[in-house]
């Protein structure tokens, strides 16, 4: 008998097991239910995320394997680094959560849509007003905004969500600069979703449904307020600049 997606009840804590999410297409577990910060924290607490379009109900993911970076771990090429020291930027902290949203859900080169509809938009930035969903910001050395990331932080995992440059490297730079302060702030992992050939080139890897999960149920919801706090003590704040010793040199 062929498996079908779960259709989610009211209830915004109850999810399927995830070992019922189908292989074709894969990751698909569940359709329905809302965006509400609550269903989206349990979601995510879970290793479940939405993804869907404008003409398909919500849609609720689980892959397998899972892309992942460690903390610290990000990789920066040579042409990184060259490009670093000549070209000055700092790299800030929920500066401009919106702006960031608003420009990973412009469709890329080739792309028609945006998987960012309306709805996403919207529920994202309630959960960043609720203090779950983080911007990190790529700025030049003029402060013009030019690219970034953002995600949904839940205890000591970022689920990395969407990047967008308008500059060569600046969300190349942004995921980098981001994954040192993580370890240096304690993070356990940063979620990636979904394999991607870029994201390996950044050294991104595969880990199993099973332990990603095992990682979520030890450094998520237990460490939440903890890692809280610390987002909210470090926003607004640079976690990286280079404009003093690039404008020196």
């Amino acid at each position: 008998m062929m498996m079908q997606p779960v259709w989610l009840g009211e209830d915004p804590t109850l999810f399927p097991p995830t070992t019922l999410a189908l292989t074709d297409p894969n990751g698909l577990l569940a359709i329905g239910g809302d965006l509400s910060p609550t269903r989206l924290i349990s979601a995510y607490s879970k290793g479940i995320f939405p993804w869907f379009d404008d003409d398909q109900p919500i849609l609720w993911w689980s892959p397998e394997p899972r892309m992942v970076f460690t903390p610290g771990h990000v990789h920066q090429s040579k042409s990184l680094k060259k490009h670093l020291r000549k070209h000055p930027c700092t790299v800030t902290i929920n500066c401009d959560f919106e702006s960031v949203i608003a420009h990973c859900r412009q469709p890329r080169v080739q792309q028609q849509g945006t998987w960012i509809t309306d709805e996403m938009m919207e529920a994202y930035i309630e959960l960043h007003y609720q203090g779950f969903a983080h911007s990190i910001e790529t700025r030049a050395d003029d402060g013009r905004l030019i690219g970034g990331l953002y995600g949904v932080g839940i205890g000591a995992v970022f689920f990395g969500e969407s990047m967008f440059s308008l500059q060569s490297n600046a969300s190349k730079i942004a995921i980098s600069q981001f994954s040192h302060w993580a370890q240096a702030q304690g993070f356990a992992l940063i979620d990636c979703q979904v394999e991607n050939p870029h994201l390996q080139t950044l050294g991104g890897s595969l880990m199993p449904r099973k332990a990603f999960e095992e990682i979520l149920q030890q450094h998520t919801t237990s460490k939440m307020d903890h890692f809280k706090k610390l987002w909210q003590t470090h926003s607004g704040n640079a976690i990286f600049s280079n404009i003093e010793t690039s404008n020196t040199a």
